[in-house]
């Protein structure tokens, strides 16, 4: 075995953070790197936390983290911060707000820049996330960058999806058109002490019952509900193999000696979640499918270097130039670049 990726199955920090920069500069050493780690996968619970700017995530995952290592497990961060596109830095500053964890040795905490990648992660984030499996950490707690609706991007990499809301951001309408809450498998309104949060609960609550698949039938997820009917209450069970996000109520603030509501409840609902997956087909199926998603993700950034590797650039420049003149179009020209 490599020894970077000995160091790493070993326990080694070191050999962790060094590894981590292989693959976020995606250096040649890191695919055969990944190559050797990915049988030492699929022991870590990943969870995703998304949501807009504002909401309060990098203090719930802060709050989440402390209260896995009351419990005696081991956590991994992966904080994504946005890159700027005017001069390509990124501010890396989610540690900042994880002053708690510091100076811990069961919490392993890693800023990453999107380096304009779309979606809410980085490109090499799910390798990451593989390396910090390998490790050997219990859970990985996924922060992305907070893009909104369209920051879909996690679903792909976690295990359970936490779609962050806050008081305030928005009207009911707001809430129910949102792209990103389809995504979720828990809701969480954060800064549930403020002004506001029942109607954000309120408006997150029409929304799940609105766009729940089983609606018409009036079945809700794991549950059994009472319909009033002309001849009285009826009640219905519903079909277990499908799962119903909660909306849950927290306070995670970073102040010193503020307690943190609702935190164990959050905790308790990503493992009734992850038990759900274990027992159900759906967890199956939805492994099987982030792997198809990220082959066909990897598939065609392969295809795309290779042929751009491939084409001279002097054949390159003159087609952008046959473009731009209006003699050929877009497609036409993607056609030449493919048979060239």
């Amino acid at each position: 075995m490599n020894p970077l990726a000995e160091g790493i199955v070993g326990g080694s920090r070191r050999a962790l953070a060094r590894a981590l920069t292989h693959i976020e500069n995606q250096s040649p050493e890191s695919e055969s790197l990944l190559s050797e780690l990915y049988p030492h996968t699929g022991r870590a619970w990943v969870v995703g936390v998304t949501g807009a700017p504002g909401t309060g995530k990098s203090s719930l995952v802060n709050a989440m983290a402390l209260a896995y290592r009351r419990a005696g497990k081991t956590v991994a961060i992966v904080a994504v911060d946005p890159t700027s596109p005017f001069t390509g830095g990124a501010i890396l500053g989610d540690r900042i707000r994880m002053r708690d964890l510091s100076g811990d040795p069961g919490v392993f905490i890693r800023s990453m820049a999107t380096r304009g990648s779309l979606g809410g992660l980085a490109r090499t984030t799910r390798d990451a996330v593989r390396a910090l499996d390998a490790a050997g950490f219990d859970y990985v707690l996924v922060e992305t960058v907070g893009a909104g609706q369209s920051e879909v991007e996690i679903v792909r990499t976690a295990h359970t999806t936490i779609v962050v809301e806050a008081p305030g951001l928005g009207d009911d309408v707001q809430a129910i058109k949102a792209g990103i809450l389809e995504i979720a498998d828990i809701l969480v309104v954060n800064k549930a002490d403020r002004p506001g949060a029942d109607n954000t609960v309120r408006a997150l609550r029409a929304m799940l019952e609105l766009g729940h698949p089983t609606r018409v039938t009036a079945m809700h997820h794991g549950r059994v509900m009472q319909i009033e009917t002309p001849g009285g209450p009826e009640v219905v069970e519903h079909d277990p193999y499908l799962w119903l996000p909660k909306v849950l109520r927290t306070v995670a603030s970073r102040e010193v000696g503020a307690e943190n509501d609702g935190i164990a409840a959050l905790i308790d609902e990503i493992a009734r979640h992850r038990t759900f997956l274990s027992r159900s087909e759906q967890g199956a199926s939805q492994a099987r499918e982030r792997i198809q998603i990220e082959l066909y993700d990897r598939l065609k950034q392969a295809v795309f270097e290779r042929a751009l590797a491939a084409l001279p650039p002097a054949h390159f420049d003159a087609i952008v130039e046959a473009v731009v003149a209006r003699t050929l179009d877009p497609q036409q020209a993607v056609l030449q670049i493919l048979d060239a």
